[in-house]
């Protein structure tokens, strides 16, 4: 019933009421943006949502456009300025995805939303993450973010989808606080960003 009811308006009131609260913070960030990285000050990129379908993330930006002679963008860890890593471990480059929950995009909580790509390399179990709501936080991010393998990532996404409840999004929710207080499991050993899902051995 909560999802089905009342999990919506749960979603447009948490988030209509941080996009007031946080609005002050929104304009100080996206200032600073502009000064030490330039136009754009919002990072959009395409990500699959409910059952899948497309939507436009919208993120603060947080890497430079840095490229090699060819033209190429450099690899993460070399456009990532300490402004922008500052952004990524205290989470306030999700700030703005509060407007994808208001249209009805994302939810506040659910599974994070990957890459397009990453479709078509699930395994027929991990696409039943996408049965819900992508959201900005999730039962994986407080259980380990990104130090936990793709793995254990799929398998609390599956978890949340299948005993989600509006006691667990309210846990999960203080639990995120705690989580960007403490700066845990913002990165994988030997990585700026997360690794990329390059599929399941057993599919």
């Amino acid at each position: 019933m909560y999802r089905a009811y009342l999990k919506r308006t749960f979603d447009v009131l948490g988030a209509g009421l941080a996009l007031v609260v946080a609005a002050p913070a929104l304009l100080l960030i996206g200032v600073t943006i502009r000064i030490r990285l330039g136009s754009p000050v919002l990072f959009w990129q395409m990500r699959p949502g409910l059952h899948g379908q497309p939507f436009q993330i919208m993120k603060f930006r947080t890497m430079s456009d840095q490229r090699d002679a060819s033209g190429r963008p450099l690899q993460d860890a070399a456009r990532l300025s300490a402004f922008g890593t500052f952004l990524r471990s205290t989470s306030l480059d999700e700030l703005p995805e509060l407007w994808n929950v208001v249209k009805g995009e994302m939810s506040l909580v659910g599974p994070r939303p990957l890459l397009m790509e990453y479709l078509e390399r699930y395994t027929p179990e991990q696409s039943r993450r996408h049965a819900v709501r992508p959201g900005i936080t999730g039962l994986a991010q407080v259980r380990g973010r990104n130090a936990l393998t793709w793995d254990e990532k799929f398998a609390l996404d599956l978890e949340y989808v299948t005993r989600g409840s509006l006691l667990l999004d309210i846990r999960i929710l203080l639990s995120t606080i705690w989580q960007v207080v403490t700066r845990q499991g913002v990165n994988q050993p030997g990585h700026a960003t997360a690794e990329h899902f390059v599929g399941s051995a057993v599919r």
